[in-house]
């Protein structure tokens, strides 16, 4: 039972396999996958900007606290000037907490930068590899483009394309009946001649013979009352006899 149902499901993969092939465009499978990488690397490119303004944000702030702890550093003189060396102590431990702070922001600074700069250069690498897969798709859209409409044109030719093949069933049909209408009537015309079959225009007790016969009878009594007719008529009739009787009765 179990082999039975795997030979079925192989057989459906199989045909389902051969439908989608033959559904499938490998053009637009090309351009599906080339829109994938370039959203990639439009993904990556923005993960680069992203690491390169969070790198200037933290830079800005280290800027920031070195400006504070210069400030800090002077006021701690200008409170010692005065005799206030309380003052100057809590100026310097909040300098010395902000040097902390610039310490562990510089860290992330250089990490950022040394992320940014990877990142970078594996989009210039993705980058290369989009336009060189741009490059090799297009060149397979072509080349298959040309092939199916040779495909075509070949198909057209030889007559081997299913609309092709359509069109020779119609023209083996056609003729088909054509010698088949042939045959039957040569048939016909043979029953016919041979006397096996009435000649449906005929009267009713009437074969072919007799219609000959009696074609040629009509046609020899149209001739021999033609005859007795230019028998019948006046010897002279032409014009001179007509002007010599219209003198004598003018006399």
């Amino acid at each position: 039972m179990t082999s039975i149902t795997q030979r079925i499901a192989t057989l459906f993969r199989i045909k389902a396999n051969k439908a989608l092939d033959k559904a499938e465009d490998p053009r637009e499978v090309l351009d599906h996958s080339y829109e994938q990488q370039r959203e990639m690397l439009r993904r990556v490119r923005r993960g680069v900007a992203d690491v390169a303004t969070s790198r200037k944000r933290v830079e800005l702030q280290v800027n920031q606290l070195r400006q504070s702890t210069g400030k800090l550093q002077g006021q701690a003189k200008q409170a010692l000037a005065v005799g206030r060396e309380d003052l100057a102590r809590e100026a310097l431990t909040r300098r010395t907490a902000v040097d902390s702070q610039i310490t562990d922001l510089e860290g992330q600074q250089a990490s950022l930068k040394d992320q940014e700069e990877k990142l970078t250069l594996a989009a210039q690498r993705l980058e290369a590899k989009v336009d060189a897969f741009r490059t090799r798709k297009e060149t397979i859209k072509a080349t298959y483009t040309a092939a199916e409409a040779q495909t075509s044109i070949t198909e057209a030719v030889t007559g081997i394309g299913e609309e092709m093949g359509d069109v020779g069933l119609a023209v083996q049909r056609a003729q088909d009946k054509t010698e088949q209408l042939q045959a039957r009537a040569g048939a016909l015309d043979e029953l016919i001649a041979s006397g096996a079959l009435d000649d449906a225009t005929l009267p009713a007790g009437r074969d072919h013979i007799q219609a000959e016969l009696e074609r040629v009878t009509a046609g020899s009594d149209v001739e021999s009352e033609l005859a007795r007719m230019k028998a019948q008529l006046p010897a002279a009739t032409g014009p001179t006899a007509v002007e010599g009787s219209e003198g004598k009765e003018t006399s």
